[in-house]
């Protein structure tokens, strides 16, 4: 149980807080792909690099091992035996030389064997520490050279025992008894089933994957189908294509008994992208009925932020054993086809948004994963908004409002593999974009600046600065202040306010109490259900007195994300 502040005062009554409880369990299994960590997060915990692993810093900070060479090309073969739960498989990876170096890290779970790497068919000498792989270079590596080493492995994968929130191999089986199986490991790393460069700051331009599988069942993966042949007795070989760049999570493979339903979406400019939704041959009626709400989606997604971000690749929806994820071009559905009460099927909603943001627009380091979640999270409301309004909207928003959590910041230490420790990233990064929008006041102005943001930093990694130097020059308002508070800090801002009737007028004396230097932010008001005014606090006292209208005084709860301290007879004020 949770409990919202909510402001119950009128003039010439006493002027207090009442606290509401807020039951949420059912609101978090409608509304939320996010209910990671629906647990409470612990009150403390040191999030400083120093409490960090080695193996955290292998895999997450980008040594001189790693910074030598930018990664191109992945030629991914994988041979996948659900009998005995095993891959045996071999990756290229191509690369660019961008310093000299005599030594590269790549990185495969420790679980999973090596049986050789070479370069230009040559053996390399390689040590492993943990999940980090040390291979020592036959020659060298002169700038801007592109070479390619090999590496071959096998093993038996990790098993995902809470997919997708606990990442691995799903090894299912679908109602008729035939297997049914797949991949999906955001968190637990790219490298828990094929050799990579696991970090985000590096996605090759494009990739082949292909996948040996038994006869009789389909293999997914991402991009599109560009090859299938028999692979020798009772196996059949899938081969696929991605021609945009690509995170290394996001690579994935489905296994099942599946049919495809194929479609067109025709943009806005008469453009058509292919639609393709890969689902159990049972469910096939099913899904071509409740697949339908795609194409108002993508339409949704399109005037926000412009075109499908793979458009050569196509669009994809493939049905999993595991909830959902957002699998570039193949996007994983597990939801039974079932609508939330908003009338929406929240996977296909929000993981459809990552194509935008989160694989066309992506963070470098884990740390900064709210540019995935906050973005993504807030597109579930645009999308209520253009198909059932502005109001419904808001409510849609206030229901993510009440799973706010404040105990941590949403931006995380870099260079240690970070993992948020809830789910602010989600709804507080929801409800800062929501702020902005209202701090902004110009929906014009608003929406052009992130479409400006989507189309600017299409296909690239981006960081917070970035976003924040764009939105500020976009809406000519120096927004950094904001995303300070919003970002680094736990806590929200607390407007601190004493109100004061004076004949026919109402003197609010108010401030805010902030941690982030520099912080200012407008905040509306209003009388009722009158229209909204704009108080302009600083960190510094300062009085508005405006004409007393009937009704309450009403802080905007709804449009933006802030705490409350008013200040009766008697109280004394924060020290700030």
């Amino acid at each position: 149980m949770l409990f919202e502040p909510v402001l119950v005062c009128n003039f010439g009554a006493d002027l207090r807080l009442r606290m509401r409880p807020c039951v949420l369990a059912v609101l978090a299994l409608f509304y939320s792909y996010a209910s990671r960590a629906q647990t409470a997060a612990p009150a403390a915990e040191d999030a400083s690099p120093a409490s960090y692993t080695r193996q955290d810093s292998l895999r997450g900070s980008l040594r001189p091992e790693r910074t030598g060479y930018d990664v191109t090309f992945y030629d991914l073969n994988v041979a996948v035996n659900p009998a005995t739960r095993t891959i045996d498989g071999t990756n290229t990876i191509r690369y660019r030389v961008k310093q000299p170096f005599s030594r590269m890290q790549i990185d495969l779970f420790a679980n999973l064997e090596i049986g050789a790497i070479t370069q230009n068919g040559k053996p390399l000498e390689f040590q492993r520490e943990g999940n980090a792989v040390f291979v020592t270079m036959g020659g060298p590596q002169p700038v801007g050279k592109v070479q390619e080493i090999r590496v071959v492995y096998r093993g038996k994968p990790v098993e995902a025992k809470s997919p997708p929130w606990d990442g691995g191999f799903s090894w299912s089986k679908d109602s008729t008894g035939r297997d049914w199986v797949g991949v999906s490991c955001e968190g637990l790393g790219a490298s828990s089933w094929w050799p990579c460069k696991d970090h985000l700051s590096d996605e090759p331009d494009s990739m082949r994957m292909t996948f040996r599988v038994p006869n009789g069942l389909m293999c997914v993966s991402n991009g599109r189908l560009v090859g299938k042949r028999e692979a020798g007795a009772g196996q059949t070989e899938f081969t696929w294509a991605v021609s945009y760049p690509i995170n290394s999570y996001n690579v994935t493979f489905n296994l099942g008994d599946y049919v495809r339903i194929q479609d067109q979406y025709r943009s806005r400019d008469f453009k058509f992208l292919d639609l393709n939704y890969y689902v159990l041959r049972y469910n096939e009626a099913k899904a071509v009925s409740h697949f339908a709400q795609v194409k108002g989606m993508l339409d949704c997604y399109e005037w926000h932020f412009g075109h499908f971000p793979f458009w050569r690749d196509g669009y994809a929806l493939v049905e999993t054993p595991y909830w959902g994820m957002e699998h570039q071009s193949a996007i994983a559905y597990g939801n039974n086809y079932k609508n939330n009460p908003f009338g929406f099927d929240f996977i296909i909603i929000h993981e459809s948004g990552h194509e935008y943001f989160g694989n066309s627009l992506s963070c470098a380091d884990p740390a900064e994963m709210w540019i995935h979640e906050a973005f993504t999270t807030y597109m579930e409301s645009l999308y209520v908004e253009s198909t059932e309004g502005y109001e419904k909207a808001v409510k849609y928003l206030m229901t993510q409002k009440k799973l706010i959590k404040s105990q941590f910041p949403m931006v995380g230490p870099a260079g240690v593999n970070f993992e948020p420790k809830d789910n602010d990233i989600y709804y507080k990064g929801a409800w800062m974009l929501h702020t902005l929008r209202n701090v902004v006041d110009n929906d014009d102005v608003w929406f052009i600046a992130l479409r400006k943001l989507a189309l600017q930093k299409k296909h690239s990694i981006v960081s917070t600065a970035e976003i924040v130097d764009i939105l500020s020059r976009e809406t000519k308002m120096d927004l950094k202040p904001i995303f300070d508070q919003f970002l680094n800090y736990a806590k929200p801002p607390i407007i601190e306010y004493q109100l004061t009737e004076k004949g026919d007028d109402l003197e609010i004396r108010h401030r805010w109490i902030a941690e982030a230097p520099g912080f200012d932010m407008p905040l509306k008001f209003r009388f009722a259900f009158g229209p909204w005014h704009t108080l302009r606090p600083t960190r510094e006292w300062q009085t508005t007195t405006v004409r007393r209208t009937k009704g309450w005084f009403s802080l905007a709860y709804e449009l933006q994300w802030f705490g409350t301290r008013q200040l009766l007879e008697g109280d004394t004020p924060t020290q700030n």
